[in-house]
Order: C-alpha cells, then structure tokens, then sequence
C-alpha cells in the first residue's frame, strides 16, 4: 500500500495513510496541501510542520493533534473529520481487510470476540441504521474500501490480469462434490493468471477463494486441504469451529495466491471466509453487489445457488443487456440440471440475450473444464 496515492485523476488530490507518507511529501518540497486526505494519523508531533504548509483544502479524517493545531487548521480553512471512538472500527481506513484481521484472536477465543462478529453486532443495534452517527461512519468507512479496492484492481490491471467472478450459493458444505469443484474452479482459474473475485462468504464462495489460494500447491497438499477442512463441514452450528479448520490450512500455506472477497455485515449469518487474501467488506450490500460484478471485467461463472445468485446472474444480465460493445462479458452458468430445471435461469436469460450482443457470450455447461473453455471464447 502506498503512502500516498491517487484519489482521483487529478495528481493534485492525495491521500496520505502513512506518517512517514506525509513526512516524505514534506521532504519533497510540498508546502501546500490543498487536496491532501490525511487518514488515522497521529499528527502530535508534526505542529511546527503544519503550521507552516499552507492547508486550505485539505481534509484530515480521524487524526489527532497537539493541543490547539486542530483550531488552527479549521481556521485556515482545512476540513476536520472527527475520531469517532464510539463504533468498533476505523471509519477512515486506508487498506482492505484481511482474514486475519477480521479473525484476530479465532484461536482461543470465540468468534463472537473477533473484529468481525463485533462490527455486525454494532451494525444491528436496533435503530442503528437511522442513527446520524451510525449512518455517517458506515458511509465514510464503505468509501475507504472503495478506495482502497480501486488501488487494488488497478494493480491487477496494470500486471494484465483479468477478474473472474465465482458467483454461488452459501451454503454448499465443505467436504461435498459441489464444495471440490468450486475449489477447482477457483485453483484452474488462478493457474490461467486470473484474478478471482467472490462475494467473500462460506460454502461455494469459500471454495473458491480456497482454490485460487491453494492454486500453486502440489495436489497432494490440495487434497489435504480439502480433508482437513471436511472435518467441520459448515459454519453451523459453531463459526469459531468453522473458521479454526480454515485458519489452520492458511498458516500451512502462508504464501497463498492473492484473490478477492467482497463481503457484506448486511448478511452479517454469513461470515466470511479465510482464503480471500483481500478483503472488501461493506455494510452497503447493494454497493457490495454493483462493486463485485463490475469488478469481473473477464467474466463470471454462475454455480448452483438459489436467491442470491439468481439476482447476481440477472443483474449481471442487465448490464450486459445495455452494456456497449467492449463492456459485454462472459456469463456461464456451471449446472445444467440446475439452471435448467430447479431454477430455470437458462431459458430466460436466452430470451433475454437473444438478438443483443450479449447473445454471444453466455453459456451454459455442466463442467469446470467447460466453463474455462467458455471463459477463453
């Protein structure tokens, strides 16, 4: 992660989430820091430097200062964002989530103490969501994972690498047909150099993001994995259980490939999963949603899912539908049975599609090797 880096693409607006960012901008010759967003630092010794650069348009979120400098900024014309000590999270954050941030302590306490289980407690307080407060810091912190998730996927992007979306059900247990084929979805995808995105949760998500982790290990390994986490084979009844198995098989494999869970405390009964190196959880699921299927610039593959997953295929579908030339990309839904019969997707999406130039690019297989076959068209 930068010190500083592009909020916008003007090069004047930076966001500085580093004190030693700020000091090298200082050392660079900076003396004004019009456009400057400084975030979560500790500014406590930095009073003769402040004073002298010039701050009208600056934004500091979060910071904390020498008695006084606060007051001065202001009447300057810099814009202060208050600590907000009260919520169990840094509204301001500069980074993405890890697994073992939002796990912290998993191994011997409940997961009920973790960072996680105690954001979504905060979240559901009742009248929470029409709090001023509430809503300005679940705000505040779902644009700094926005920003941090673009630095992210403009790393991507610049390596030359694509995204594909696993897009399926939550509830596919560990140690199931469903559960290996996700893993191997996952790990075929990582070893063609893509990206893989999930929403981040258990079940087939979680299978995923496993084996894109896992994609560089020999199949022995893999297969080990797999068994070691069939022991617990849901996050019922004990998350703690659940997310113990999982940490185990990541401090196994610390160098796991990098791949992308985007999580919601919306659905706060489904806790995310330990093999998504990065981690983008919102509180706004409906950002969450939009943030995810955009983000899938070479495609998505649809497995077996019920109401979820049906809104994500269609709502992918609309995109495509109105999407221009070059925006159009790949749908496979992975189960013909499936989508065929139990929740018959399929022949609306070919109504959909047909006569559009999306009609091009959906599919419609029964097999890993198909749906990367489908992904390569």
């Amino acid at each position: 992660m930068s010190a500083a880096r592009s909020l916008h693409p003007s090069p004047r607006t930076l966001e500085v989430e580093s004190l030693a960012g700020f000091d090298r901008l200082l050392a660079a010759g900076a003396r004004s820091m019009h456009g400057w967003h400084v975030q979560s630092l500790d500014l406590r010794d930095r009073r003769a430097q402040l004073e002298a650069l010039e701050v009208q348009g600056a934004v500091f979120l979060g910071c904390t200062f020498d008695h006084g400098v606060e007051d001065s900024l202001r009447s300057r014309g810099a814009l202060i964002f208050p600590r907000l000590t009260a919520v169990p999270f840094n509204p301001y954050r500069g980074q993405l989530y890890t697994p073992q941030e939002l796990y912290a302590g998993i191994a011997t306490s409940p997961y009920e103490e973790t960072l996680d289980a105690q954001v979504y407690q905060w979240s559901i307080r009742p009248g929470q969501r029409h709090r001023l407060d509430a809503t300005l810091a679940a705000a505040l912190h779902d644009h700094s994972i926005g920003v941090a998730l673009d630095e992210l996927t403009g790393t991507f992007l610049r390596a030359g690498r694509t995204m594909v979306g696993v897009m399926g059900g939550h509830i596919a247990p560990r140690g199931t047909a469903v559960f290996e084929e996700a893993a191997q979805l996952g790990r075929l995808l990582a070893r063609s150099n893509r990206v893989v995105a999930t929403g981040g949760g258990p079940g087939a998500m979680e299978a995923a993001n496993l084996g894109a982790f896992l994609s560089e290990v020999p199949e022995p390994d893999f297969r080990r994995a797999l068994a070691h986490l069939a022991v617990v084979p849901s996050f019922r009844p004990s998350v703690s259980a659940w997310a113990r198995a999982a940490a185990a098989v990541a401090q196994r494999h610390p160098e796991g490939t990098p791949s992308l869970g985007i999580p919601t405390w919306f659905y706060g009964h489904e806790p995310p999963n330990f093999f998504a190196t990065h981690v983008a959880k919102y509180f706004a699921n409906a950002i969450r949603e939009a943030i995810l299927l955009e983000l899938c610039n070479g495609g998505i593959v649809f497995l077996p899912g019920s109401g979820g997953t049906i809104q994500e295929i269609f709502q992918d579908a609309c995109e495509n539908y109105y999407g221009a030339p070059e925006t159009v990309t790949p749908m496979v839904l992975m189960g013909r049975e499936h989508w065929l019969r139990r929740f018959p997707a399929w022949p609306l999406l070919q109504s959909l599609a047909s006569g559009r130039r999306m009609e091009g690019r959906i599919f419609l297989v029964d097999t890993v090797e198909e749906a990367l076959e489908a992904l390569e068209r």
